[in-house]
């Protein structure tokens, strides 16, 4: 077995050049570390294009074996630890990763929306990795299996967002949207309304119907922009009790969200 251990290897390059968003783009491939995530790329039947496996993990066990038996099945690349390191995004690897094509569909983004769920999310302009990340988790945990994302938006492959999303990125499809505003007006033409959060509305989330609905997230700082408020058709706010003014971009997502799951257990 042939174990690489020069960072001027190509394979080694080609990994290390996915820490960096313009190849990851370029390649339509990211990353995926650890034993967890790599673990559900296989389970969820992610398009895994090679695993990268340390040499000296392998041999320690560290692996457990019923995984090392999947891992076989693919592309295998073994490396040193020193390599495995310079590659990694982590302090302290475990010693496996797998370099995964983007579930998304580059080609054709308005025929990849899926038009039969309830609610769309779209994301205009999220910046924080964490809040992103959790999104995806929560849009997975109530069934969704798609979200919109601006240009502007933090990029959902990010290794930051794909810890974070705990494996919701195998199942979510990212549309990235060149123009949201174009991409909402197209959405609006099969039936949905652009539903929006502002502080400064009298109608509650609690009062709303959640069918056929594009639910508009904002950004962290400045909210939905204004071109997207004008065309939206319908504003809500969440209440709330005490003094903060406003909430974290995921937290509110998941508070809409979760009022959306209450409406359809009750039918």
């Amino acid at each position: 077995m042939n174990v690489i251990s020069s960072k001027d290897n190509e394979i080694v390059k080609s990994v290390k050049k996915l820490k960096e968003k313009k190849y990851r783009d370029l390649e339509n491939a990211y990353i995926v570390e650890g034993i967890k995530m790599v673990k559900e790329a296989i389970m969820e039947k992610a398009s895994i294009r090679q695993i990268i496996i340390c040499d000296d993990c392998e041999k320690s066990d560290s692996i457990p074996k019923e995984l090392m038996y999947e891992i076989a099945k693919y592309e295998c690349t073994y490396v040193t630890s020193k390599i495995f390191k310079y590659i990694s995004e982590v302090q302290t690897p475990q010693g496996v990763l797998a370099v995964v094509e983007k579930n998304n569909d580059v080609n054709n983004i308005e025929s990849a929306i899926n038009y039969n769920e309830d609610i769309i999310v779209a994301l205009d302009d999220i910046q924080d990795p964490g809040n992103l990340g959790t999104i995806l988790r929560t849009v997975d945990s109530v069934g969704l299996t798609q979200i919109l994302v601006s240009k502007g938006t933090a990029d959902c492959y990010n290794p930051k967002v794909v810890r974070s999303s705990m494996g919701a990125i195998y199942r979510v499809k990212v549309i990235e949207c060149e123009d949201l505003l174009e991409m909402l007006k197209e959405v609006k033409k099969n039936k949905f309304k652009v539903l929006v959060t502002s502080l400064g509305e009298s109608k509650n989330i609690y009062e709303m119907k959640y069918n056929k609905k594009v639910l508009v997230i904002g950004n962290e700082a400045n909210g939905v922009e204004e071109r997207i408020m004008k065309i939206a058709d319908e504003k809500i706010k969440i209440p709330m009790l005490g003094r903060t003014e406003s909430l974290n971009a995921a937290v509110a997502t998941g508070i809409v969200l979760y009022e959306y799951v209450r409406q359809k257990l009750e039918k």
